[in-house]
């Protein structure tokens, strides 16, 4: 059985945490409102104002004009995320994180020690609770794709679990809209054929499917039946490491593009330095509203685990190596391959002044921010602001964000 463990309101829910005057105050993570910034994360309270994450930071003023904006503290939330990835290797090894906030755990060979699945869910979120006092949300099932459909139904404080026996019963009556790869365009295509359940969609023939959605037909149609052979792969054992973020609505600013790609190149980076190793190849992806999704690639000169020359290098790809198309991103994603272990040589993209510059800023955000939680530097207060990646400085840069 796998389990996928998807942190509440994570950021957000952190800062309550360290902060407990904020409790039951409208909390949102990420830009301020006098710049162009964007909601990196929001708690409860302030979503039920409308308020969701990729939402520009202005717009999610005038919905919730009394919310407390918090500048994000990614290492901070990166050692948090360390703390809870050891409670989940406490009942399996077979742990694989999509980002900070969210994982799958295969406990299938652990339920002889620690008893059913269903009983590894609520030690996990029993320990969560008392051990880091956050809260965490669980899907229970057979695959990857049902476990994090069932990890999203009952949020917050969730646990769904899905029978293997009865896995139709429990997909049929849900929304079209919950199978992964069902956006806008797709979306606008099955309700002309007024498909607008999962288990309306089943009941098409394959061939049906396919003839009208094309390649993204038989996906849709193996997982409309719970179909997912996908396994949970250990950190360890990955061959690359990347994070994905899909957006409640379409990200159709550039600069709010850029702010999202550093976040992911954060993220990255986080998870490089936690494993001691470094890559050589970074990779972009974008799904873009009508599902068409492009993939760039760009190889370094040398390895890395610093953030700024991930995020450098994710940025030079968005600049020169998109389509020309409107911008409309339903999905970003950043990751890195060519893994491995050693010190790096310099990189040819870099000088070797910025590079250790940039160096030890990871490091001194890694350690400062985990011990002392310190919103004061400047990466922590420019991820969803206007800063100029290669200079560094703030406010806004005509020719990067095309003002």
């Amino acid at each position: 059985m796998i389990l996928h463990v998807d942190m509440d309101a994570f950021y957000a829910s952190v800062e309550e945490r360290d902060q407990p005057e904020l409790v039951g105050r409208a909390v949102i993570v990420g830009g301020t409102p006098q710049g162009r910034g964007v909601v990196a994360a929001a708690n409860y309270v302030a979503r039920e104002f409308g308020v969701h994450s990729a939402m520009p930071a202005t717009q999610a003023k005038r919905l919730c004009p009394h919310a407390i904006f918090l500048r994000p503290r990614m290492a901070h939330y990166a050692e948090v995320s360390s703390q809870i990835r050891a409670v989940f290797e406490r009942y399996t090894p077979l742990v694989e994180p999509l980002s900070l906030d969210e994982a799958f755990l295969d406990v299938t060979g652990s339920e002889t020690l620690h008893g059913p699945a269903i009983e590894i869910a609520r030690k996990i979120k029993a320990e969560i609770r008392d051990a880091l006092s956050l809260v965490a949300s669980v899907g229970v099932a057979p695959n990857k794709f049902l476990a994090k459909i069932a990890s999203d139904l009952e949020k917050p404080d969730g646990l769904v679990v899905v029978d293997p026996t009865r896995i139709q019963e429990f997909l049929d009556p849900l929304p079209v809209s919950r199978l992964w790869g069902v956006g806008k365009v797709t979306g606008a295509l099955l309700e002309k054929l007024r498909v607008r359940t999962i288990g309306q969609l089943r009941q098409l023939p394959e061939d049906s499917i396919q003839r009208h959605l094309g390649n993204n037909g038989a996906h849709l149609w193996e997982l409309a039946h719970g179909i997912d052979s996908r396994r949970v792969t250990p950190e360890q054992e990955a061959k690359s490491i990347s994070h994905e973020k899909t957006f409640a609505t379409d990200i159709e600013d550039l600069a709010a593009l850029r702010a999202w790609l550093l976040e992911l190149s954060e993220q990255v980076a986080c998870r490089l330095r936690r494993q001691g190793i470094k890559a050589r190849t970074v990779h972009l992806k974008l799904r873009f509203d009508d599902f068409h999704t492009i993939t760039r690639a760009q190889s370094l000169s040398a390895a890395t685990n610093v953030t700024q020359e991930i995020w450098e290098s994710v940025l030079s790809m968005i600049d020169e190596r998109l389509p020309a198309r409107a911008l409309r991103v339903r999905l970003l994603g950043v990751g890195v391959s060519n893994l491995g272990q050693g010190k790096s040589t310099q990189l040819g993209l870099f000088t070797d002044e910025s590079h250790e510059r940039n160096s030890r800023l990871d490091e001194v955000a890694d350690s400062i921010e985990a011990k002392f939680g310190s919103t004061s530097l400047q990466r922590g207060l420019g991820m969803l602001h206007n800063i100029d990646p290669k200079s560094g400085s703030t406010g806004p840069n005509r020719d990067q964000y095309g003002e």
